[in-house]
């Protein structure tokens, strides 16, 4: 199969989606290689290295849409993409479907074979793609929070571990999955009293038993998150429903009711956001203020990290693009129920429920659409 790597277009994304090591790996498989040329730049990555690797370089996008027969990216396709996409063409990336309608019509209208790195499943119900990238988000998340809450940022002038004699910052995280465990101990870390809210008993118990004792997990309900929002300093919404939007959990009304100057950061802002006040930002404008209140909503975070989230993705992604290659997509979503899962957009029908549901689309399952195939 003919692979092509993308550079990234989005705004700020200095990622790439697979390291030339990745590439020297799809070789050996029998697949030809196709990076768009300075794709991995952002990564520190050159053509030279591709190349070494055995890659071939393209000399733009175009090119790559029209000779590759799965093309990889770590963000969505952009509207200027949309054209280039071709019917039957394998797309493999985040796509995060639930949070634009407009790309999943776009999708659905160029008939691509859509598979989404984030609703992969393992046996265990894990998400092995979207795991690399909710490390790195949910740790970046306590960095940005302790550096906005300084005053030179807008926030409320606190250190956020405190010193002798002097209380810490409270952090309050929503979510107690990958991005809420590795946003609340990197806070620990630092020295803060964190609340880690879910609504799981038993991740609460097992929470309970890993956390530093500066972190308190807590049963999630609507009256826990509006009396602690009133005590944090912090507040980094850390929610994932698998596939689909965000709920609000903190609104517009709840604001009114925080310490001025503290600070938002919404880290499910790729699915919508789980704050009612949310709006996507970028690393050059990354935050924005509403009724004294800081937001932090930069929907690429990783892609600040560039090096450590390309290596730490394809490490993840290598593997699946390898099994997709070798089997098609038609035979690895007949074998592969985990793959299966991926599977969003494909033969211009929505075949992933959250995502018919957030637009009222009819959902056709990946099963049905293969019922008659050989």
């Amino acid at each position: 199969m003919i692979v092509g790597i993308l550079k990234e277009i989005k705004v700020e994304e200095n990622r790439v989606c697979m390291t030339p090591a990745g590439v020297e790996v799809m070789k050996n498989n029998g697949h030809q290689v196709l990076v768009e040329t300075t794709a991995g730049v952002g990564s520190g990555f050159s053509d030279a290295d591709y190349i070494r690797a055995g890659a071939e370089i393209a000399t733009g996008p175009e090119e790559v849409y029209a000779t590759a027969e799965m093309v990889m990216h770590v963000k969505e396709p952009q509207p200027n993409e949309y054209p280039l996409i071709r019917e039957g063409q394998i797309l493999f990336t985040y796509f995060h479907f639930a949070a634009s309608e407009e790309l999943t019509r776009a999708m659905i209208d160029r008939k691509a074979i859509c598979i989404a790195y984030e609703t992969i499943v393992n046996p265990d119900g894990s998400l092995p793609l979207l795991t690399p990238m909710s490390e790195v988000a949910g740790r970046m998340a306590a960095q940005q929070a302790a550096k906005y809450i300084e005053r030179s940022q807008g926030g409320r002038g606190i250190l956020m571990g405190g010193v002798p004699g002097v209380a810490p910052a409270t952090v309050l995280v929503l979510g107690g999955g990958v991005v809420g465990t590795h946003a609340a101990q990197m806070a620990c870390g630092l020295g803060a009293k964190v609340y880690l809210l879910d609504m799981n008993l038993n991740r609460l118990r097992y929470l309970s038993e890993i956390m530093p004792k500066n972190c308190f997990p807590l049963m999630s309900a609507p009256a826990t998150v509006r009396e602690l929002v009133q005590e944090a300093d912090v507040v980094i919404g850390a929610v994932l429903l698998h596939g689909a939007k965000a709920p609000k959990l903190v609104t517009r009304e709840m604001l009114k009711t925080m310490k001025k100057g503290a600070v938002l950061v919404d880290v499910a802002i790729d699915q919508g956001g789980c704050f009612e006040t949310s709006k996507a930002t970028t690393h050059s404008d990354p935050i924005y203020d509403v009724d004294g209140i800081v937001h932090y909503c930069v929907a690429n975070m990783p892609g600040a990290v560039p090096l450590t989230s390309t290596m730490a993705l394809t490490n993840a992604t290598l593997s699946y693009a390898v099994q997709i290659a070798n089997s098609g997509w038609k035979r690895v979503a007949k074998d592969d129920a985990g793959i299966r899962e991926g599977f969003n957009v494909a033969d211009g029908v929505v075949c992933y429920k959250g995502v018919a549901d957030a637009f009222g689309m009819d959902y056709v399952p990946v099963d049905e659409m293969l019922k008659f195939e050989p």
